[in-house]
């Protein structure tokens, strides 16, 4: 009788998958959705055992899940605060990372947190339930939400801290870190290595001290004295990150690199800026000058949405294409702030907060 229904089962699938195959032309992403399921056929005919299935499936529902909880949310930017889940409630850095997302939720951002205790709390509840996700993980032992996104429907629960990870990073268009451990360090220097090698951003990076605090400032004296003194990393990498203790200073960061710059993307072998206001002529010529060095070739140019971009939503906004090297991301941040700086006087309306 078993076999009789897992035969039927296997035809009811082998028949869904035919209409699905047969309608993929007329969707709007068909030819991805087509070479998503080639690759799983393809996988199916290696030697895979149970535990490869299971990390396979895992990794696509936690994926299924999230894309289904965030995907509502997608035109409001995201801020990702990163520091201890041992910061005690009466602890400065609590306050400051309470204040913080309080002030960005009150600007229209939205917040991410790993959902757990001390920083990730005060996150959660400065930025209250309306405006907060929690993206946690699932351990064999107790791993509860904290008290403020416990039981929201906007918290999820990943398999796989790296399908965690992965969210975090698609989903975040700023991050915030405040003082913490190993854990903290490795979410602060994983994004910097992303940042620095093109996998991520360019977003605003901000690390937030209590007012008067040190732990930002001597974390800089160590990158200065044993990355950049021996060469390590570049002069210009300093430009990847804001440190304060003023939360004025953190929500400015942010606000203030969304203001004119929008976002970009490659195409072939160019970078596109999508902005939202356009420069004038003088202004791309003196961005020539002054940014020359981080061109393979070619120049800045005024452009308008590339074919590969035309169903995009950013499609009417107008673009600036250059030859980036691909190399110095400092100086790409540079370059964003320039940008900032002399369009901020074509805006008509500032909305940072919105994609």
């Amino acid at each position: 009788m078993a076999s009789l229904d897992s035969q039927a089962q296997l035809q009811q699938l082998q028949g869904e998958l035919t209409q699905l195959v047969k309608q993929l032309p007329s969707l709007e992403h068909g030819k991805l959705i087509h070479q998503a399921l080639a690759s799983l056929i393809a996988i199916s005919q290696e030697n895979l055992d149970r535990l490869d299935w299971k990390i396979l499936l895992g990794s696509l529902q936690d994926m299924e899940k999230a894309f289904q909880v965030l995907a509502p949310y997608r035109h409001t930017r995201k801020v990702a605060v990163f520091g201890s889940a041992r910061t005690a409630k009466d602890d400065p850095d609590y306050a400051m990372a309470h204040d913080f997302s309080k002030t960005m939720a009150d600007k229209g951002f939205m917040l991410l947190t790993g959902a757990g205790g001390g920083i990730m709390e005060a996150a959660n509840e400065g930025a209250g339930r309306d405006r907060s996700f929690g993206l946690n993980v699932y351990l064999p032992f107790e791993q509860s939400a904290n008290p403020a996104i416990d039981g929201d429907a906007k918290l999820l629960t990943f398999k796989y801290f790296f399908t965690r990870k992965l969210f975090f990073l698609r989903e975040t268009d700023a991050v915030a870190v405040f003082p913490g451990g190993f854990g903290t360090m490795d979410e602060l220097f994983e994004c910097l290595t992303l940042m620095q090698t093109g996998k991520f951003g360019p977003v605003p990076l901000i690390l937030v001290d209590q007012p008067g605090g040190d732990y930002w400032q001597d974390w800089e004296s160590y990158v200065n004295d044993q990355l950049l003194r021996k060469g390590l990393i570049s002069g210009e990498d300093h430009h990847l990150y804001t440190i304060t203790d003023d939360i004025a200073v953190a929500e400015a960061a942010i606000a203030n690199f969304y203001r004119v710059y929008h976002s970009s993307r490659y195409v072939d072998s160019d970078l596109i800026l999508r902005l939202n206001a356009e420069l004038t002529d003088a202004e791309v010529e003196r961005l020539n000058h002054d940014f020359s060095d981080i061109l393979v070739g070619g120049s800045i140019e005024k452009t308008v949405a590339q074919s590969e971009e035309k169903g995009d939503e950013t499609a009417p906004l107008p673009r600036l294409k250059l030859h980036y090297n691909q190399r110095d991301t400092g100086r790409l941040y540079e370059l964003i702030s320039e940008v900032n700086r002399v369009g901020d006087s074509h805006l008509k309306e500032v909305h940072p907060e919105q994609r």
